[in-house]
């Protein structure tokens, strides 16, 4: 796929959570989920992180909100990483979790700082 919006999001999605990430994934795609790849880089990525309007932090934020709400413990994970590199604070990501905890309700909470805790003892073995 080649389209202003696809090499937008490729360009942003390598940016937040990784070239190396991305390129794995892109190059792990089969035929059966190639499109789904290209359908998710331009759209998420291009269309939607693209866009003006909210800061790459807020966005997020957004996403570790809506990541613990829906129960997608691996790609709040992969945010919480790239929330991280998009200038999160501690506090900010904490306050984040407390909010997901009081709306989202506890079990997504801990289940949250349960992640968190471990993306950053990744981090910290990692030297980062």
């Amino acid at each position: 796929m080649t389209s202003d919006a696809y090499e937008t999001g490729l360009r942003i999605r390598r940016e937040v959570l990784g070239a190396e990430y991305v390129d794995r994934a892109l190059a792990n795609a089969t035929d059966f989920d190639r499109p789904f790849q290209e359908l998710m880089t331009a759209v998420c990525w291009g269309q939607t992180w693209g866009r003006e309007g909210l800061s790459r932090k807020q966005r997020s934020l957004n996403n570790l909100c809506l990541l613990a709400a829906l129960n997608r413990p691996t790609e709040f994970a992969t945010h919480f990483r790239a929330a991280i590199g998009n200038g999160c604070s501690i506090e900010e990501l904490r306050e984040t979790l407390i909010q997901i905890s009081t709306y989202a309700g506890v079990p997504a909470g801990v289940e949250a700082f349960r992640i968190a805790k471990q993306v950053f003892a990744e981090l910290e073995q990692a030297g980062a």
